[in-house]
């Protein structure tokens, strides 16, 4: 199983409602992708003040590797995938990705 493991740092302006927009439109990707078993989002609750700025994320658990590659090149996925990107401060560099296989 692969645990995929996405932190956000969502741009300042983006309200919850668009926050939960991204999450719901990841959780519709679980009906056009065989094999993803498991999505969970939200908001960082640690008390440890060590997200650094990471504030909001999502957790896919997927069967297997095979599975998360599909995945990650469906063309609903890129569609997402662009959406939060445009929603992060910095594009890119407001996305940290971590992928635990076990």
């Amino acid at each position: 199983m692969i645990k995929h493991c996405v932190f956000l740092r969502f741009k300042a302006a983006v309200q919850e409602a668009e926050k939960n927009a991204i999450y719901a439109a990841i959780a519709e990707l679980k009906d056009v992708v065989p094999g993803m078993l498991d999505i969970k989002s939200g908001p960082n609750v640690s008390p440890e003040g060590l997200s650094g700025g990471y504030n909001d994320g999502f957790i896919v658990t997927f069967e297997d590797e095979m599975v998360r590659d599909y995945y990650l090149k469906h063309p609903k996925h890129v569609e997402v995938g662009e959406r939060i990107v445009g929603a992060t401060d910095g594009g890119l560099a407001g996305i940290l990705v971590f992928d635990l296989a076990y």
